[in-house]
């Protein structure tokens, strides 16, 4: 298949899929270098923590197994998103049933520095991980979605699946309370 791409220029997302449906094994390889990390940073905005890597691959393995359903009225990464956030909530319910929810524990936080700016950004970064845990569930997604992988508010309607207007809403509600948390 030509490529229309310019050398030295990443290809578009819908090139590597044409390419991949055409037998292309390394588009496939450059999809998931290109997506994999902002899917696991969404996974673990989450609370995906535990199990996230496998979620990310679980996340792949459905959106090439499904690539055909695919129509492109999103962005790949938003569909990547969208599938992962399914993956993570069925990952909840199923440990909800089982009765072994993991919970966030503090202990994984280091307890000594050898720096005092260590540990002012670890004060920081635990404030601020404490103004975002008050947020409604609704709030942290859109903010980690908005904050962390800088998405448009229409990518983050189609990832909740919500409008982009309750998703401007949601994230300035998150912003206001965060920074009120912050100066408490």
């Amino acid at each position: 298949m030509a490529s229309y791409s310019t050398p030295g220029v990443e290809a578009p997302d819908v090139e590597l899929i044409a390419r991949w449906r055409a037998g292309d094994e390394r588009a496939a390889t450059m999809l998931v270098e290109r997506h994999a990390s902002s899917v696991a940073r969404y996974v673990a905005s989450m609370g995906g923590r535990d199990g996230g890597e496998e979620v990310v691959q679980d996340t792949f393995v459905r959106a090439f197994g499904a690539l055909d359903s695919f129509r492109g009225d999103s962005s790949l990464r938003t569909w990547l998103f969208t599938i992962a956030r399914r993956l993570v909530m069925d990952r909840r319910r199923a440990s909800r049933r089982q009765r072994d929810t993991a919970e966030l524990q503090d202990g994984d936080l280091a307890t000594e520095y050898d720096a005092l700016d260590g540990l002012v950004a670890e004060e920081a970064h635990r404030t601020m991980q404490r103004a975002i845990e008050r947020l409604t569930p609704m709030q942290r997604e859109v903010f980690t979605l908005r904050v962390n992988d800088g998405m448009s508010y229409k990518e983050i309607a189609d990832v909740v699946g919500t409008t982009e207007g309750a998703a401007r809403v949601h994230y300035h509600n998150a912003l206001r309370q965060v920074k009120e948390r912050l100066h408490d």
